[in-house]
Formats: C-alpha cells, sequence, structure tokens
C-alpha cells in the first residue's frame, strides 16, 4: 500500500549533476549568442549604407509623432554591439543566478528587430502602426488557439487537434452566417463547430483511451479533407453559402486615436475584441476560481483529485470541449473577421503553431498569449519587408514564421514542464 508523503528536498551535493542539469541552462546564451553573430554578418560585414525611416504615426492621430530616421549603417554597428553585451550578460547570470530574466530576453529580441528592420529597410519608410496592427490580426486566431490548448493540456489531454477546431470553425461560421444572414449567428456556430471536433478528440481519448497525438493529428486530417471536398463539391457550386459576410472595423473613441497602440488594440472588429475578453476570462478563470483550481488539480493529479470527489473524466470532457469551442472562435476570425469567405486549407498550419505557443507560453495563457504574438509578427514581417524590396530572398521570408516557431521553442524556452498528467488517461 503506497502513501502520501511531503516532498522532501534533496541536497544538491547528492546529486551534483542533476541539480546542475535541471537549474542551469545555457540554452538562452547560445541562442542569443547565434542571433549576435547573425546581426555581425547582416547588419556589419553586409552593412547597407543610407537612412532608415520609422513611420510612428497616421493621419488620424490626434497627436502626430515624429518620424524615426535612423543612419543605417551606424545602427547596425550600435545595435550589434549592445547586442553582443547582452549575449555576455545572459552567460553570465546563468553562471551565476541560473536564469536569464524574461526582459531581457525581450530587450535582445527588439533591438536586434530594430537592426534588421534598419537594415532590411534602407533608404525606405515602414510604417510602424500597420506592421504591428497586421501583426496583431494574423496573431488573433493562433490566441484563440493557444488558450484552447493552454486549457485542454492543463485538464490533461494534449490538443494536437487544434488546427482541426479552427479549419471546422472557420467553414462553419462562413456557410451559416451565409445561410442565415447573421454574423453573430455564424460565431455561435463557430464555436459550436470547434467545442464538436474537441468532444471526438475528448471522447476517443478519454473514454476508449486511444492515444492523444494520434486522435489529435487523425482529426485534423479528417477536418482538413472533409472542408475541402465540401469546398469543392458545394461552396464553388453554390455562392450563396459563401458569400464572404464579415465584422466591420469599429473604433473605440478617442482610444483609436491613441498614436501607434490606438490603430493597434481600439481600431479592430468583433472577434479581436473577444479576444481581449478570452484571455482575461482564461487567466482569471485557470488562477482565480474554484473552476480552475479543479482543471488544475486533474491536469496534475488526477488520483487526488479523485479522492476529493472531482469526477476526473467529465471535468477533462467538458473542459476540452470548452477549449475547443474557444479555438472555433479563432477559426470564425479567418472569415467573419478577416477574408469574409471560406478559402480551401486557409489556416495554413496555424493551430500548429498555436500548440508551440502553448509549449513556448509554459502552458500559462498570458505567456502564450505572447508566444502568439511573436509568431505573428513574424509571419506579418514577411509581407513588409516584401513592401519595402528587402534582399532577404523570398524563399526565406516564406519560411520565417516557421523558423521563429522552431528556435522559440529549441533555443528559447528552456526547461519547462507541463502538466504532469497531461496525455495520460485516467482510469480507476
Amino acid at each position: 500500500m503506497s502513501t502520501l508523503t511531503p516532498d522532501v528536498a534533496v541536497p544538491a551535493a547528492e546529486t551534483p549533476g542533476l541539480a546542475t542539469a535541471r537549474s542551469r541552462s545555457f540554452k538562452a546564451p547560445i541562442a542569443l549568442g547565434i542571433f549576435t553573430v547573425i546581426a555581425l554578418l547582416l547588419f556589419v560585414v553586409a552593412g547597407r549604407s543610407g537612412k532608415s525611416t520609422f513611420r510612428l504615426s497616421t493621419p488620424t492621430d490626434f497627436l502626430t509623432l515624429p518620424n524615426a530616421v535612423l543612419p543605417t549603417a551606424a545602427t547596425g554597428v550600435v545595435v550589434t554591439l549592445v547586442l553582443a553585451v547582452i549575449t555576455i550578460v545572459a552567460a553570465l547570470l546563468v553562471s551565476q543566478y541560473r536564469r536569464v530574466p524574461i526582459w531581457l530576453i525581450a530587450l535582445f529580441g527588439v533591438l536586434f528587430l530594430v537592426g534588421f528592420l534598419a537594415w532590411a529597410g534602407a533608404n525606405n519608410s515602414i510604417l510602424v502602426p500597420g506592421l504591428l496592427v497586421g501583426s496583431l490580426g494574423l496573431s488573433t486566431p493562433l490566441i484563440f488557439g493557444a488558450l484552447g490548448g493552454v486549457i485542454s493540456e492543463r485538464v490533461g489531454v494534449v490538443n494536437v487537434a487544434i488546427e482541426g477546431q479552427l479549419l471546422g470553425g472557420a467553414f462553419v461560421s462562413a456557410v451559416v452566417a451565409s445561410v442565415t444572414g447573421s454574423l453573430w449567428v455564424g460565431l455561435l456556430s463557430a464555436m459550436i463547430a470547434g467545442a464538436l471536433v474537441s468532444m471526438v478528440l475528448a471522447a476517443f481519448s478519454i473514454r476508449y483511451l486511444v492515444d492523444q497525438v494520434i486522435v489529435g493529428v487523425v482529426l485534423n486530417v479528417l477536418v482538413t479533407g472533409l472542408t475541402s471536398f465540401l469546398y469543392s463539391e458545394v461552396l464553388t457550386n453554390s455562392p450563396d453559402l459563401n458569400k464572404g459576410l464579415r465584422f466591420s472595423t469599429f473604433d473605440i473613441p478617442l482610444l483609436s486615436r491613441i498614436p501607434l497602440i490606438g490603430p493597434l488594440l481600439f481600431q479592430q472588429n468583433v472577434v479581436v475584441y473577444l479576444m481581449y475578453v478570452a484571455i482575461a476570462a482564461v487567466f482569471i478563470g485557470l488562477f482565480k476560481t474554484r473552476w480552475g483550481l479543479r482543471l488544475r488539480a486533474v491536469g496534475e493529479h488526477p488520483q487526488a483529485a479523485d479522492t476529493v470527489g472531482i469526477r476526473v473524466n467529465a471535468t477533462r470532457f467538458w473542459n476540452v470541449s470548452l477549449a475547443g469551442a474557444i479555438a472555433g472562435l479563432g477559426g470564425a476570425f479567418f472569415t467573419l473577421g478577416d477574408l469574409g469567405e471560406f478559402q480551401k486549407t486557409m489556416t495554413a498550419g496555424a493551430g500548429y503553431i498555436a500548440l508551440a505557443a502553448v509549449i513556448f507560453g509554459r502552458w500559462d495563457p498570458i505567456r502564450a498569449t505572447l508566444a502568439a504574438l511573436l509568431f505573428g509578427f513574424a509571419s506579418n514581417l514577411q509581407n513588409v519587408l516584401s513592401v519595402v524590396g528587402s534582399p532577404v530572398p523570398s524563399e526565406f521570408m516564406l519560411m520565417l514564421p516557421y523558423v521563429v516557431t522552431i528556435l522559440a521553442v529549441a533555443g528559447l524556452v528552456g526547461q519547462s514542464r507541463g502538466p504532469a498528467a497531461s496525455g495520460k488517461p485516467y482510469v480507476k
């Protein structure tokens, strides 16, 4: 018979190798060093002459900010030197304090970005508000998917089916909105579609104990094939079922005219505003409510949760369904919030990037949101670089969001531990 015993701290001297491996990770300094070398090669060795202009205001702002004009070559040299200093500081911090503060990594990223944009946009101007607004638009479905992934994995089910939930929500919302003429009904139908996909995932993984990753991959393939077939055989022959309806942009008075953040945060459509609510609701719900406590208990220690009367499998089933409904809203953004009409395979792997954001964000809704914003920014950056005539090859720009995803998860996430019971079926 097993007994529960309190955690006992193991002295570092008894397991020095294990303690060092767990507490010290030089992944972050190594990754920063690689980017510093890239900066040296691009900004200094292959430096470009001229000036780079950053436009910080739009005509609708109530306060016009002056353009930031930077000498391209000098900016590249200064940025490279500062990046080298930050890399050295990061290595010293890992050696002494065993971790690198997240703000230092963020500072490194911002400086590298400024240097890169100055180098790529030499003798051109870059509209910064447009860059940020486009990034938020591409990040919105990723954020919805990441929030759904956080809830699902926190309750103990690996949600690889985010791609299917996004695509199902996009297809159903476009068709239902076209049939009913109501965007709100279409939005609700997207949530139902995402929840139905999640229910299949939950039923097979919880009731029939099928491997959760396999079920998720199969669901993605199934939804992709089904929506592609219906698009080719039904929607192309019946345009009235895919009218291209979408929510219009709603500007919040006064706030929408604040320079930089006004167009970014307060000149959006309803789906983006719902995303703000979803982020706050998921964070507060997970960490400040009884529901969140039960959910996290089921994902960490289902046996202990069962002993205090929590119905583990029922809690998993309904919360995975809720996660799918949230991801379905992200799918609705593709149609009702952005393009209007449904297109075949329009999610283009966004669900997998959202899953990477969950891991990069360490299963925390705020961090996962920030990770999704990073990936969305990388996706939009390729569009901006092509407009300003960047010397970066177009093939690399198409790879950029996926390269950033791989580097972020493999190089900067460091050591992290997901929910202890995630991916493990519970059987009494």
